[in-house]
């Protein structure tokens, strides 16, 4: 039988397998971890409002009804397409008959990857994990801090990029100050704590149309988020961020930043051989296609793909409908019968600022507030893989729309395998 290799179990990757399912081909699954993970409430496990298990499922459990599935945990490091075969970390290769590669991206930070470790992005779990720590740490260190000055820079908090992942992140941080943790500190105060947004462009959310961008830039300042547009960040360190706008260079006192300015293709996009976009991405046929190869295919975020003659967004529903087009064409071009070329069906853009507080654009139709807002819950519930998935994420919700307690805020001794950082309070 063909053999189909897919890297990645995102979205794109996993909805090829399972259009594979009564394919007569045998494929091999291959992802760095063990577990799907559904991206667009990533930021509820960093900011302590959903455990892990709730947005993920491993890879193993859901194929293990498709048996034409093998499932490998492994990180790929290259591909040679003249010769068939993908390579892993440990050295062994892996031949194929089709590649589908679905290897999704990673953080931007434009040239200045020494930020890395100070501004952590938001992409893994462990990502998550980490900037969870950093929150809930932060009011930690604020606590026993004696100093007023360093009080206050550990209880700013700067979010960098007004994308979905920054404004959600945002308005989810000021709801943890003023509501979640009320009460709890003898020493400080959380409802003084500060969330700054800085966004370089002129708006947020700048994908969305401008009067939906101002309404969520409303509702952010109405829920407390400090939004600073047309800032373009130029340094990072332990203390401080320092941004430059129309009123020249302007210096943050804060401890805890928080990257979502940019994102870059996966670097594996380099391994196909083909001329990539300023992104990094790799451009495709109609048909998901490289340029000089029927039997490699590329979809998601790593592929810079058009429908109608616009790019394709880089967001779920887009890679979902990549994955089958292309797992349908590697079936016709084994069955030689003609292609099918991708049309991107738009089926709306959500974005959650806050409690009660969303905007929504589906169609011709745009709305925001606490109708958007419904709307979010339900289709992101709706999209979750598993009827337990769905169920711990409703009965989380519900418990924190009642009590506006957070179930998740347990704080490991490590982080990443090493300890804390070492910028820790002064205690006189």
């Amino acid at each position: 039988m063909p053999h189909v290799v897919i890297i990645g179990c995102g979205f794109g990757g996993l909805a090829a397998a399972r259009e594979l399912a009564g394919a007569d081909v045998r494929i091999t699954m291959i992802d760095r971890s063990n577990h799907h993970l559904f991206q667009p409430l990533l930021y509820q496990v960093a900011t302590a409002g959903l455990s892990a298990p709730a947005i993920s499922a491993p890879i193993r459990n859901i194929l293990s009804g498709q048996r034409n599935v093998t499932t490998l945990m492994a990180d790929v490091t290259s591909i040679d397409v003249n010769g068939k075969s993908v390579s892993l970390e440990d050295g062994t290769r892996i031949d194929y008959d089709y590649l589908i590669v679905a290897a999704g991206s990673t953080h931007s930070y434009f040239g200045r990857d020494e930020w890395a470790g100070l501004a952590p992005g938001l992409k893994t779990l462990e990502d998550a994990f980490d900037i969870r720590r950093r929150i809930l740490m932060a009011f930690e260190y604020a606590e026993r801090e004696t100093d007023e000055r360093r009080r206050q820079e550990w209880l700013t908090f700067t979010v960098i990029g007004g994308g979905a992942t920054g404004v959600e992140m945002a308005g989810t941080l000021v709801e943890i100050a003023r509501h979640t943790l009320r009460g709890e500190f003898r020493n400080i105060d959380p409802h003084s704590a500060r969330v700054v947004l800085i966004e370089g462009s002129d708006r947020i959310l700048g994908a969305y149309p401008p009067d939906l961008s101002e309404k969520a830039r409303e509702q952010l300042q109405k829920l407390g988020v400090d939004v600073r547009t047309g800032s373009r960040v130029v340094h990072i360190d332990e203390q401080c961020v320092r941004y430059a706008n129309f009123g020249g260079e302007q210096t943050l006192a804060s401890r805890t930043v928080i990257w979502s300015a940019g994102v870059a293709a996966s670097p594996l996009g380099k391994s196909l051989g083909v001329e990539l976009d300023r992104a990094g991405r790799v451009p495709v046929s109609p048909e998901l296609n490289i340029a000089g190869r029927d039997d490699v295919y590329v979809i998601g975020d790593l592929a810079a793909a058009q429908s109608d003659g616009k790019p394709v967004p880089g967001v779920s529903p887009a890679a979902k409908q990549m994955g089958r087009v292309a797992a349908r064409n590697i079936q016709n071009r084994i069955a030689n019968r003609p292609l099918q070329a991708f049309k991107y069906q738009d089926y709306g853009s959500l974005a959650t600022i806050g409690r009660k507080a969303a905007i929504a654009m589906v169609g011709k139709f745009k709305f925001s507030g606490f109708p958007a807002w419904l709307f979010w819950l339900f289709v992101h519930v709706y999209f979750l893989i598993g009827f337990r998935n769905r169920v711990m994420v409703m009965s989380d919700w519900a418990w924190a729309y009642l009590t506006f307690k957070r179930s998740a805020r347990v704080i490991s001794s490590t982080m990443h395998g090493k300890q804390e950082t070492p910028h820790k309070p002064s205690v006189e």
